[in-house]
């Protein structure tokens, strides 16, 4: 029997360590070829090395899979587009793009700097940005020359960017760009045989095991390990796979063994008039309507 992933060309970036690191040898197992798209920076976003994308690749290839080393900026509009064309070359193509890519300033509201909002908007949302950019215009051309895709791009948003959490407003303000993003994808890239979907993990990595220290840690009792990034992968590569065709535009939570489909903004209970609202008549009507909607989801933190 093939595997999920038979054949299929993937770009992970951000998968050096951590979760995306997890991607890539979850698609190498489900026989995909995979671009292992690694600057090695610090958590903070500083440094560089091509260690980590280098020690992912030997492990696929020592398993008999087939994977390279990519070392682009995912934010660099240039080289997210040297990232694409190295994925063409290759393995003469590109069937997903998965974003994982990040860094983190936690900082509070008050106290975030303009330094800050740019290193984290550039990474997470930018990054998410110019890598499917160059991807969806790779596939539109292979549309367009009557080779359809069957075309995935898989965003990594988060529980930060889909209810808030206390002391990451810019973290979460990129994150829920991110899964306004995949909607928009969904909606212009199916025509070109692309589907977009997000996933909003929750697991160990080096931004949550700091955090998130007890809650993180590895059970010391041989118990199920709720925060292990391999448990986010088997989502991601079956996303990535022929099988998922016909879902795009949604976003899926996921810590453990927990999988649900998040319900994002929708229109709620209204009050229509046929004519322009007077203040004064506004905070009433508000009311009634806020007494009509269910409570909103907790900030993380709160």
């Amino acid at each position: 029997m093939p595997s999920l992933c038979e054949g299929r060309v993937v770009i992970v970036t951000g998968a050096g360590r951590g979760i995306g690191r997890a991607h890539a040898l979850e698609f190498a197992r489900q026989g995909a070829r995979v671009v292992v798209n690694d600057i090695g920076a610090e958590l903070d976003g500083s440094g560089g090395s091509g260690g980590p994308a280098q020690e992912v690749v030997d492990r696929i290839r020592a398993d008999g899979g087939e994977a390279i080393v990519d070392g682009s900026d995912v934010a660099d509009w240039e080289q997210a587009h040297k990232l694409v064309r190295a994925s063409v070359e290759a393995f003469g193509g590109l069937d997903v793009v998965v974003n994982n890519a990040g860094i983190v300033r936690d900082r509070m509201f008050a106290n975030v700097t303009e330094a800050e909002f740019d290193a984290v908007t550039r990474v997470h949302l930018k990054g998410h940005v110019a890598v499917a950019r160059h991807a969806a215009d790779f596939w539109r051309g292979e549309s367009k020359a009557g080779r359809q895709p069957n075309a995935r791009i898989i965003n990594t948003s988060s529980g930060a960017g889909l209810a808030g959490s206390v002391g990451q407003a810019v973290y979460s303000a990129a994150k829920g760009a991110i899964a306004s993003l995949t909607l928009v994808q969904a909606a212009e890239l199916g025509r070109y045989g692309v589907t977009a979907n997000a996933i909003a993990p929750s697991a160990r990595t080096r931004m949550t095991e700091q955090v998130f220290a007890e809650r993180m840690a590895v059970p010391e009792d041989g118990a199920f390990d709720v925060a292990d990034p391999g448990n986010i992968s088997p989502l991601v590569a079956w996303l990535g796979s022929a099988e998922s065709a016909d879902v795009s535009g949604r976003v899926f939570e996921l810590e453990g063994g927990m999988l649900s489909v998040a319900d994002g903004w929708q229109v709620g209970p209204r009050i229509e008039q046929d004519r322009r609202w007077d203040p004064e008549l506004i905070g009433p009507a508000l009311r009634e309507l806020l007494d009509r909607s269910p409570a909103p989801q907790k900030v993380h933190g709160t």
